[in-house]
């Protein structure tokens, strides 16, 4: 039972990752869209006041119907095949449902009246689409994308003889979705209200934890990431009311995220809410590894310094420059689970004196971020400022901290191993895959080393990926040779029942693509 449940898990934080890797991009258009937008900065009167303004009127429209790309990306994410087709119901399944929870509601009398949109906050009632529906935030697009995906899984490959044939595949997914839908629209006005109360009730004992609660968001971020599972714990924070309600232009906001965006694109703003606590402040990735690299260094054998610290710049600039920590943390992640915990529980530290100090930064993509979204606001209404201070002492922090725990338990670390820390060359790489159990028809192709270390096109069930990691669900996670996966560039290869994540950092969009490719050959 509890493999099965930490495999669910794993699956549906795969999943959800699919919709989440388009809203960095649609953030940071919305942030330099408010440079345009903010009289202070292009003066009163300047015409790119209105070209601001209409850049963000066609972006936020995404940001205002999150449920909707939720649904879909969850189902096609989830769909074990025919995703495209799984993707389509979903937006199918999530009008309907739309529709059957509109009219159930009409003839119950239940309908709130209103005037204005805004009219309906604390209603538990809000407009999507057109339709006046329970509100249910983004956790109505993430329940209806893991139905349709459960329900497509099952049945999409059904097939029906004869004349009854063309209801057979992803039109009975539809069939079987319309019944589910039709009750779902009825259950939720009833269910729902109670789940709020119990929303309600956790968001309130986050606020009333105050430090703790920071402590704990910015704490499990980080611990959580060898399972994949940290996901699970900053996305709800990010885009749902778990992470904070706040009113901006007449408009409900719901989710960290979200409140930041809506207060950067509102110049009257003078200081943000601190409904906007649990972002994803990013000083761990700017400041706290490069400490953890400065220890790292300064521990190494004299003779491994040279070679650590080609290693080790690159993995620091990816981290510092776009926020992916992966190939710097996975250098001692396996090798010192102690030091792991330790930086985990920094991270939250600091992330709590930040809060505490009145920061309300956002640099979930490193410094590109860091500059993009908080320069643009001002220093007095995220006060970068003391961020960038909190972030020195970060670096010094973490360094004492790694240094000290390295010598005093004597950890292998990067440049204290006993074997040599080594670069691999490209001959070096197919020197290596030549002698594990790979049998490949092409040695430089990639894709088909990392397909046959996963045990071959048979063995593999579903590809998906992250920001940094290739996710696959596989059949029998006993023909995987992680030897064969780490000498393809992986950083670390993570197993966890038959869900496998091989570790590759920012190139994992490319290995993806190839991998998709091969297999579909």
């Amino acid at each position: 039972m509890k493999e099965k449940i930490v495999n669910g898990m794993q699956i549906f934080a795969r999943a959800i990752v699919v919709p989440v890797l388009f809203l960095p991009i649609i953030g940071i258009i919305i942030a330099l869209s408010s440079i345009l937008s903010n009289p202070t900065i292009v003066g009163d009167g300047s015409s790119l006041i209105d070209v601001g303004k209409y850049i963000a009127s066609g972006l936020w429209p995404i940001m205002n119907n999150l449920g909707i790309l939720f649904c879909v990306g969850i189902a096609m994410g989830m769909a074990k095949d025919k995703k495209a087709e799984a993707a389509l119901v979903a937006v199918l399944a999530f009008l309907i449902f739309l529709g059957a929870n509109n009219e159930w509601l009409a003839l119950t009398g239940k309908l709130v009246s209103y005037k204005a949109t805004s009219d309906l906050y604390g209603t538990g009632q809000t407009i999507i689409l057109g339709f006046q529906v329970i509100d249910m935030g983004v956790f109505l697009g993430i329940i209806l994308g893991v139905v349709v995906a459960l329900v497509h899984n099952k049945f999409s490959n059904k097939e029906f003889p004869g004349a009854f044939a063309f209801y057979g595949n992803t039109k009975l997914v539809l069939l079987v979705l319309v019944p589910i839908l039709l009750i779902l629209g009825i259950a939720f006005s009833y269910i729902w209200p109670v789940i709020a109360i119990g929303i309600s009730g956790l968001t309130g004992f986050i606020n009333i934890s105050g430090y703790v609660g920071v402590f704990l968001y910015g704490f499990l971020n980080r611990v959580l990431i060898p399972t994949g599972l940290h996901h699970l714990i900053w996305t709800p924070f990010s885009y749902s009311n778990i992470g904070g309600t706040l009113a901006v232009g007449g408009k409900t906001v719901f989710g960290a995220y979200n409140i930041f965006l809506a207060q950067l694109t509102d110049p009257s703003i003078k200081v943000f809410d601190p409904s906007s606590k649990y972002l994803q402040y990013g000083m761990v990735k700017m400041f706290g590894l490069v400490g953890a690299a400065l220890a790292f260094y300064k521990t190494a054998k004299p003779e491994n310094k040279v070679k650590l610290k080609a290693i080790l710049i690159p993995a620091v600039a990816t981290s510092v420059l776009v926020g992916i920590t992966e190939p710097l943390e996975f250098t001692f992640l396996f090798v010192a689970p102690a030091l792991w915990v330790a930086y985990s529980v920094f991270d939250g530290i600091f992330q709590v004196i930040v809060v505490a100090l009145g920061v309300r930064t956002y640099a979930a993509g490193g410094i590109i971020d860091f500059l993009t979204y908080n320069l643009p606001a001002g220093m007095g209404r995220t006060r970068w400022p003391i961020a960038v201070g909190v972030g020195v002492v970060e670096l010094v922090a973490f360094y004492f901290l790694f240094k000290f725990i390295i010598i005093k338990f004597n950890l292998k670390t990067p440049g204290r191993e006993d074997s040599e820390v080594k670069l691999y060359t490209k001959k070096d790489y197919k020197d290596k895959a030549s002698k594990s159990s790979v049998v490949k028809t092409d040695s430089s192709d990639l894709a088909s080393v990392i397909v046959e270390a996963l045990g071959g096109k048979k063995n593999i069930e579903t590809v998906d990926n992250c920001f940094s990691r290739l996710r696959v669900k596989i059949t029998d996670a006993g023909k995987v040779d992680e030897i064969a996966l780490k000498s393809t560039g992986a950083l670390g290869v993570i197993k966890n029942g038959n869900n496998i994540q091989a570790i590759y950092g920012p190139k994992v969009s490319g290995v993806r693509s190839a991998v998709d490719k091969y297999l579909s050959l």
